[in-house]
């Protein structure tokens, strides 16, 4: 066996792009033995496929390793655009990357020119578990960071979201499915006792030494579960459609060991389509492959109400506006009228897994002297 220093750690290297290509997105849901099946997607044989992860996991091109949740059919979540001033900007980056637990994506945007929403800098996704509030917890952290004012959005439908970096590199603008996308609903789903163990132990990121073929077994004896109920609960949770993927996430964002980056441009994209056709719109945006993210959110008029928004990455400014010039044209195509469009470029970035558990909550709440209970909803 190769020792890790012999082992090449690009992203762009043939054997670990193979592999990228299916474990980046492709692993959907609970699986019993992901590896094997990014080996037997890739073409990659399974000691190859644990070699190179565990290599470009210590080197830091993949950041994490872990099962995802959809976390939007667990816990309470939002896009949150906050302004602030100027001279603030940076210290409530920070508190939101190292002392809000239930922050995750956390990006400073700008756009090309002053447009409505464009003094709102900060954007956030925010997650609490279900029966908190989501607006109390942000006039909470605004308070503590001295925001002058937030938005909170939440998706009342998703219609994209996998990443696949790898896989989109050169994608050709204009890439779309046959058929519009899916419109996945957010409702929250009640969890047992039982079924939050499991899945605790399950979320847990994957650190390289874990990353072996019998990989649930020693998650199941954290959960404190036999392997087979652990493999029957996750199939549970997996049937409720609160599983995500399975998936190795790329560092996107910073220069990687090898000095390549995998993205260097990250956009949100938004749309302001009529009223009652948000669904329709959604599909007919979520279908185009260059998309990690596509959601019915409601921007209120801070943001000239646009309902439809998107994130797309690229190598090059010009490729990403190309990519959404063509979705322009296919809305205007099929007859959708966008009354506003924009988009706000993302720069400094960290991205991080939002906490969602209720016991976790409560001793936040408890750390900044908060009674928990007047965080309800």
């Amino acid at each position: 066996m190769s020792t890790v220093t012999e082992l090449p750690i690009a992203h762009t290297d043939p054997i670990n792009a193979k592999i990228l290509a299916i474990s980046e997105d492709r692993i959907q849901g609970f699986v019993r033995d992901p590896i094997g099946v990014i080996a037997e997607q890739s073409d990659v044989d399974a000691e190859t496929v644990i070699e190179r992860v565990r290599a470009m996991l210590r080197a830091g091109t993949i950041r994490r390793v872990r099962q995802t949740l959809m976390a939007t059919n667990l816990a309470e979540g939002a896009l949150v655009a906050w302004q602030y001033p100027a001279e603030k900007l940076d210290a409530a980056f920070d508190y939101m990357v190292k002392d809000d637990p239930f922050s995750g994506h956390v990006v400073i945007r700008s756009t090309d020119a002053a447009t409505p929403g464009s003094n709102y800098r900060l954007w956030t996704t925010v997650k609490v578990p279900q029966g908190y509030s989501i607006e109390k917890h942000c006039a909470m952290i605004g308070r503590l960071t001295g925001a002058e004012h937030f938005r909170v959005m939440p998706a009342n439908r998703i219609f994209a979201l996998g990443v696949g970096h790898v896989r989109r590199k050169g994608m050709e603008p204009g890439s779309k499915s046959d058929a519009p996308a899916e419109a996945k609903d957010t409702t929250k789903v009640v969890l047992s006792e039982l079924d939050w163990r499991v899945l605790t132990a399950l979320k847990r990121e994957v650190e390289p030494d874990e990353f072996v073929r019998d990989l649930w077994r020693a998650r199941a004896a954290e959960a404190g579960v036999p392997l087979e109920t652990f493999y029957e609960v996750a199939e549970s949770l997996n049937a409720r459609k609160v599983i995500g993927r399975f998936s190795t996430f790329l560092e996107h964002v910073k220069p990687l060991q090898t000095g390549e980056r995998v993205t260097r441009f990250n956009a949100l994209f938004h749309w302001a389509v009529p009223h009652g056709r948000e669904i329709e719109a959604g599909r007919e945006v979520g279908r185009f492959h260059i998309l990690t993210h596509c959601y019915w959110r409601e921007g209120g008029a801070e943001f000239r109400d646009v309902n439809i928004m998107a994130v797309a990455h690229g190598t090059e400014k010009e490729s990403v506006l190309a990519h959404k010039a063509a979705i322009d044209e296919h809305l205007a195509s099929i007859g959708i009228p966008v009354s506003y469009t924009n988009v706000f470029w993302g720069g400094r970035s960290e991205i991080k897994p939002s906490e969602i558990s209720p016991f976790a909550y409560v001793a936040f709440c408890r750390t900044l002297g908060v009674d928990p209970e007047t965080m309800r909803e």
